[in-house]
């Protein structure tokens, strides 16, 4: 393929691996020169990689060294093709640089990334959690996670939020009161009637 041919070129200590998977030609690359990479495909009038469809991480915890790989998925829109490029990212040392200024939409991917992954994108304009309260402990994408927790343990504000939930429950238009009928059956006889 043309572009791995230049990559290859133009980023030869870089390249890691080449191959394809799923149909899908991918490269995996240093970290160290991601923008520079990212930066060629995209501004290269022969590449002209100008979509950036997605970027997510994959935790590869005792299966690879290192731990990490964030994966930006490409797309050319005149040439109408598609290359998958990953860096590895060490866990001693979780960290990658921002390519928001490539790609806007790399904004929202990467604070998404650092929310779930905990991996920093140095230079990026404004990285905080995206999805999870700014005061949540850890990252849970990552894959030693604890999928629960102790009582004790829970995050403070879900805790506050379950109560709240109890102490409205007798105000909650869809759970059904002993002796009353509730809004389906309501639903179905107005459908029938």
């Amino acid at each position: 393929m043309l572009v791995l041919e230049k990559l290859q070129e133009k980023f030869p200590e870089e390249i890691i691996e080449t191959g394809e998977s799923a149909g899908q030609t991918y490269v995996v690359v240093k970290r160290e020169k991601i923008f520079e990479i990212l930066k060629f495909l995209h501004e290269s009038g022969e590449l002209l990689f100008d979509h950036l469809a997605d970027l997510t991480a994959v935790d590869w915890l005792k299966k690879k060294t290192p731990r990490f790989e964030v994966v930006y998925n490409l797309f050319s829109i005149r040439y109408k093709h598609f290359l998958r490029v990953k860096a590895q990212v060490p866990e001693e040392d979780p960290r990658i640089t921002s390519v928001s200024s490539i790609w806007k939409v790399a904004n929202w991917f990467e604070r998404e990334v650092y929310d779930m992954f905990g991996i920093v994108f140095e230079g990026h304009p404004d990285l905080r959690r995206l999805l999870m309260p700014e005061d949540w402990e850890g990252f849970p994408l990552r894959k030693d996670y604890p999928l629960s927790l102790e009582p004790e343990q829970e995050w403070q504000g879900l805790v506050e939020l379950k109560e709240k939930a109890r102490r409205l429950a007798p105000f909650d238009w869809y759970q059904r009161v002993p002796g009353e009928r509730g809004p389906s059956e309501v639903n179905e006889e107005a459908k029938e009637g």
